[in-house]
């Protein structure tokens, strides 16, 4: 078969840096302070004022920020955690890791979220957390069903590992503490922004910060500035080793300063891939309310994927499939439900390579191997 021959269309995605990553990193070796450090708080207070929130907690990645944010809400032993299957394996793991059960629910076959109700159906006189996935980074809007969760002690931690950048409504995916939503965010490689690895807790209160402040670091309160200049310290209550480096930080920091081309690339990315679908029979684009969106990916689903896959495969085209169902794992079998939409679904999507590194070229490329994958 014939390849696309264009390199940007053998990678899934992949990792944009400006130019001044580099530098930050060296300017860190130099200093010596290769752990957290005030490059990670400045980093945190940056990540604030760009979201405006009062505070932010950096942590080594996405999973770490969702189990310490599991666990700053009270979530352990005996309590279930509602969520989409259709996510990635980390999702799940983190619930485990604090302690709590899975309860797998349902999503809109068109946007691969969970719906208010999905996460209904869902509950049990168990469920004390309901995490949904901002897949794609579209905002998962769970108004209409606010004051159920609320008066049963719900509470919400967003897995929006993929939704930096985003907004819900009028203000930016993250900056909803003050209605009860707890958001957890990842850095890793290919996030829209990265730390190289890292993630972050956007948490409610001054209270729960010190308290995802105080797990992140093996229970520690003191900082390491303080515990420099002491004989001692104090460990208070349990904690891991959960901090982002300041080495990651600095990569972070140079991303976050130049954001704005990525808020700009990855939507218009995306616009040119809808544009270009339009037409080919059987292809649905999943929709990621791209107005208010900061894109991750670009998933379609696909009549008869398994072959469809294998073919772009073969013609040099990265594709990939995000997530194959948890609900299927072996590792969460204890925890299976039918759910019969997410399996059908999942047997449907198909993610397009998706970095801004991309051309208009790259996607007419993709779409032209796609079209004639789909008419063999």
């Amino acid at each position: 078969m014939t390849s696309p021959s264009r390199p940007a269309v053998r990678r899934n995605a992949s990792p944009y840096l400006y130019g001044g990553e580099a530098a930050a990193v060296a300017q860190v070796l130099e200093s010596g302070q290769y752990g957290h450090s005030d490059v990670t708080e400045k980093f945190e207070r940056e990540v604030a004022a760009y979201l405006d929130v009062p505070d932010v907690v950096a942590v080594e990645s996405g999973t770490a920020a969702l189990h310490l944010a599991l666990l700053a809400a009270g979530i352990g032993n005996g309590d279930e955690v509602v969520v989409p299957s259709l996510t990635f394996c980390a999702s799940v793991q983190a619930i485990v890791a604090a302690g709590a059960r899975p309860r797998f629910a349902e999503i809109d076959p068109n946007t691969l979220c969970v719906t208010g109700a999905s996460v209904l159906e869902a509950l049990t006189p168990d469920t004390r957390a309901v995490m949904p996935v901002l897949y794609g980074g579209r905002a998962v809007d769970l108004t209409d069903v606010a004051p159920v969760l609320a008066g049963r002690g719900i509470t919400v931690v967003e897995d929006a590992a993929q939704a930096f950048g985003s907004w819900h409504g009028d203000r930016k995916v993250g900056a909803f503490g003050a209605s009860g939503t707890l958001t957890c965010f990842s850095f890793g490689p290919i996030k829209n922004l990265t730390c190289g690895q890292g993630g972050a807790v956007i948490p409610r209160t001054a209270q729960e910060a010190e308290t995802v402040r105080l797990l992140r670091m093996l229970g520690i309160r003191q900082s390491q500035a303080d515990r420099i200049r002491s004989t001692t310290y104090s460990v208070d209550t349990f904690g891991l080793r959960y901090p982002m480096s300041a080495l990651n930080a600095a990569i972070g920091r140079a991303q976050l300063a130049r954001f704005e081309e990525i808020e700009a690339k990855r939507p218009q990315l995306w616009r040119t891939y809808r544009d270009a679908l339009a037409g080919i029979d059987g292809v649905a684009l999943v929709d990621v309310h791209v107005e208010h969106t900061v894109p991750f990916n670009c998933v379609i689903r696909v009549p008869n994927r398994d072959a469809v896959f294998a073919d772009l495969q073969a013609q040099g085209v990265g594709v990939g499939v995000h997530y194959p169902p948890n609900h299927l794992q072996a590792a969460f079998a204890p925890w299976h439900r039918p759910l019969p939409v997410t399996e059908r679904t999942a047997e449907e999507i198909m993610s397009l390579p998706f970095h801004p590194a991309m051309t208009e070229q790259d996607v007419s490329a993709v779409v032209d191997a796609l079209r004639k994958a789909v008419a063999r």
